[in-house]
């Protein structure tokens, strides 16, 4: 007797099952809506059904970056193209693109792999034209108006030549004015032929949650704030006002004690140069492996038209010799990776003066990520802030949308809360997606 192993399917609710169902018709498919909401799993069935009887051989599958393509559509959670293909497919490469290699009732398929959120990402999509364009988050794959360098417009481009093309979208809600809505997903409803498919889908339209894991979600997010809009209610929203709005009104409620006996797995100091009419900050986060996080110590050299490079040197001394003294060793200095002159010179002081610490360069992430990774840490009671690290704590209740750049923060720098918020970050963007985890 031959054993299968079968996909472990939840219930789907009835809207899925009709954007399903229609999809299966039409050429073009967008599913956005809240996180957790099942969109990406439909359009994997989507592209399946497709690939089984495509008369194209080559296909394209994208995301922001190649390992968010493959995550979300190729796992996708256990329900993915290598598991709806599981014992028929395997992973290889296509002129040097990663793929997924399909047998299907009407022969071989490739499936191109890839990543579209950077300026040249375009280039690697070139040369092949396709079938099937599968793409999550596209919203986050990069676009000008540049027909040649626009990854969307150059992955359109290449579906002109086939057979049967078909593209399979999917996206959390963004900025309502976003370019992605005027310039495609609104613009298209009255397109082709009547073959055009937009659904909007809830966090409640997923029939596999149950109302613990909902609130378990929801747990994590603060009502009122943009990304709970996006990510819970699955709304098109505007960032306005202040950022960090709850922690405007009842700053003392992240406060923590300091206590001797305190010990943390490891502690990191982030540094943020400062220049003309900026200042140049430090910040000590310790660390509860990444369960929670504190900050332990701030401290700032006076606004300069110029930076002096070795005041920097002397001032990062002095921070690091109080903290490692008060609170223990240091693992790492992250500075801004825009000034990696200036971070090999506070590296080479280090080795000279025998710290046990590296001074290495930040990674950058993009702001909204920085900000609600913030906000979950925050609601979710962890990170504190020690009593005396009073700058970093105005300087995120001063925090503001800008009201002219969509999901950025104001650039006004006022009493330079965006200096002392871009060293904070920087002790933290580089463990990102653990503290995200919560391990």
């Amino acid at each position: 007797m031959i054993k299968t192993n079968k996909i472990a399917w939840s219930p789907f609710s009835d809207k899925h099952k009709n954007y399903i169902k229609t999809a299966i018709s039409s050429d073009f498919c967008v599913a956005e809506g809240a996180i957790r909401s099942g969109k990406t799993i439909d359009n994997c069935i989507i592209a399946a059904d497709y690939l089984e009887t495509s008369p194209d051989r080559i296909h394209l599958a994208s995301g922001s970056t190649l390992g968010n393509a493959k995550l979300n559509i190729g796992e996708c959670n256990g329900y993915g193209l290598e598991h709806l293909f599981r014992g028929r497919c395997h992973w290889g490469k296509f002129k040097d693109n990663p793929a997924l290699i399909l047998k299907t009732k009407t022969g071989e398929k490739i499936v191109v792999f890839a990543g579209g959120g950077k300026a040249d990402s375009y280039k690697k999509i070139l040369g092949n034209s396709y079938g099937l364009w599968i793409a999550t988050e596209i919203n986050e794959h990069y676009d000008s108006e540049e027909s040649r360098e626009s990854f969307i417009k150059v992955a359109m481009g290449r579906q002109i030549a086939a057979k049967k093309p078909k593209t399979l979208w999917d996206l959390n809600p963004c900025h309502p004015a976003d370019r992605i809505y005027s310039d495609y997903i609104d613009k298209y409803q009255h397109s082709y032929d009547g073959k055009y498919l937009y659904e909007h889908f809830t966090i409640a339209d997923n029939a596999s949650i149950t109302p613990e894991r909902l609130a378990l979600i929801k747990s994590k997010y603060t009502e009122g704030t943009v990304w709970y809009n996006r990510d819970i209610l699955g709304m098109r929203t505007v960032s306005a006002g202040l950022v960090y709005r709850y922690l405007a009104d009842d700053v003392k409620k992240y406060n923590k004690e300091y206590l001797e006996k305190d010990r943390y797995s490891k502690i990191i100091i982030g540094i943020d140069y400062g220049g003309s009419k900026s200042m140049t900050t430090f910040t000590a986060v310790g660390y509860n492996y990444y369960k929670d996080i504190t900050l332990l110590a701030e401290h700032n050299l006076d606004v300069r038209e110029s930076i002096d490079s070795d005041d920097i040197v002397k001032a990062f001394c002095y921070f690091y010799e109080m903290v490692s003294k008060r609170f223990g060793a240091v693992a790492f200095a992250f500075g801004d990776n825009a000034s990696p002159t200036l971070n090999n010179q506070l590296d080479a002081e280090a080795k000279k003066r025998g710290y046990t610490l590296r001074v290495a360069p930040c990674q950058k992430l993009a702001i909204l990520r920085r900000v609600q990774l913030i906000d979950l840490l925050l609601k979710s009671n962890r990170l504190k802030f020690l009593d005396d690290t009073s700058k970093v704590r105005t300087a995120l209740t001063m925090l503001r949308w800008d009201n002219k750049k969509e999901d950025t923060i104001e650039d006004k720098n006022l009493d330079n809360c965006n200096d002392w918020f871009d060293s904070f970050c920087y002790a933290f963007t580089s463990y990102a997606g653990y503290l995200e985890r919560g391990y």
